[in-house]
């Protein structure tokens, strides 16, 4: 060899260790997760989210990043936070219902997954449930379907219910659409019914300041709004002396009465199955939408108790929990 090749070798050689530190790690793929209201909110949950993601090989700071952003109940950020993730180029987002409005508004490429949502079809969120199209699949709740058992159980519990609100935020179809599910099953029964309009938090204890004698109990529809407001609902509920009805059991854990609807950790269970499929490489337009199998009625005794309301043995006795 001659010397010019020989110094040449050399050099190429004393580079190495040089270039070795310069290589970056490989990215870990990531998950852009919205929660629409807090992560207090979603403390019960969110949980089975993750621990479903490890048992399927996705560990949070290992395998997977998860970039967590919550809107605290405020419509305007919902697309700010879609904004955000489309420019963090994240692999898929995970969002409510009415984040996945505002993710589907921003992108059409980045895949898009929701936990749970009250009406897929009617929200536009996909245009079939067997092959949702485009870059958006998920868990729908069925709320509307199970709008009026909650009523039904709601008359059970309630002797003598004869006027019932509803409290609804008329910003969010899901929520709209569900009312009118309400007013349908009410009227069925022969209730009369008031709706109570909100569009945000200050709404909401003037409604009860106009409505309260209005009525005999009052039914919460399912919404980030509401859920956010949660504790001021429920107490301005209790000192009307109103019963209450909702979707999920996380909304009576504060003092509400009642709820029937699909079990909420079940379903982000089930989301993070739909997410470890993206990721190994299959479309949302190819993963159907699938339904909730799981649902739960929860009666709240303490607030029974503190409405003097004697719950019929009979519901007692048909309660997945009752909390005391």
């Amino acid at each position: 060899m001659r010397r010019r090749e020989i110094v040449a070798a050399i050099g190429a050689v004393a580079a190495w260790p040089l270039a070795a530190p310069a290589q970056q790690p490989a990215r870990l793929p990531t998950i852009g997760f919205f929660g629409p209201t807090t992560p207090k909110a979603t403390s019960r949950y969110m949980p089975a989210f993750v621990q479903r993601l490890q048992e399927l090989g996705w560990v949070e700071g290992r395998t997977v990043t998860i970039e967590y952003r919550w809107a605290e109940g405020r419509v305007e950020r919902l697309t700010e936070i879609a904004t955000e993730f489309v420019r963090l180029n994240v692999d898929i987002i995970v969002a409510h219902a009415q984040a996945t409005r505002a993710a589907k508004q921003v992108t059409s490429v980045i895949p898009i997954v929701f936990p749970l949502a009250a009406d897929p079809i009617g929200a536009g969120l996909v245009v079939n449930l067997s092959r949702p199209g485009a870059n958006v699949t998920g868990l729908s709740l069925q709320q509307t379907d199970t709008a009026g058992k909650r009523v039904e159980l709601l008359r059970e519990a309630v002797s003598g219910l004869h006027r019932l609100a509803v409290l609804a935020n008329i910003g969010n179809p899901g929520a709209v659409l569900e009312t009118s599910q309400v007013l349908a099953a009410a009227r069925a029964i022969g209730l009369e019914v008031v709706t109570w309009e909100i569009r945000r938090a200050e709404d909401i204890a003037p409604a009860f300041e106009a409505y309260k004698d209005r009525a005999d109990a009052l039914y919460v529809t399912g919404d980030p709004l509401a859920f956010t407001n949660i504790n001021q609902i429920n107490t301005l509920a209790l000192g009307a002396r109103l019963p209450t009805t909702y979707v999920g059991r996380e909304y009576i854990e504060s003092g509400g009465l009642m709820s029937y609807g699909p079990s909420y950790p079940d379903l982000y269970r089930r989301a993070a199955g739909l997410v470890d499929k993206i990721l190994r490489g299959a479309k949302p337009a190819d993963l159907p939408v699938e339904q909730p199998t799981k649902f739960d009625f929860v009666i709240n005794l303490t607030t029974a108790k503190a409405l003097g309301l004697d719950v019929p043995p009979t519901l007692l006795a048909r309660a997945d929990e009752m909390i005391e």
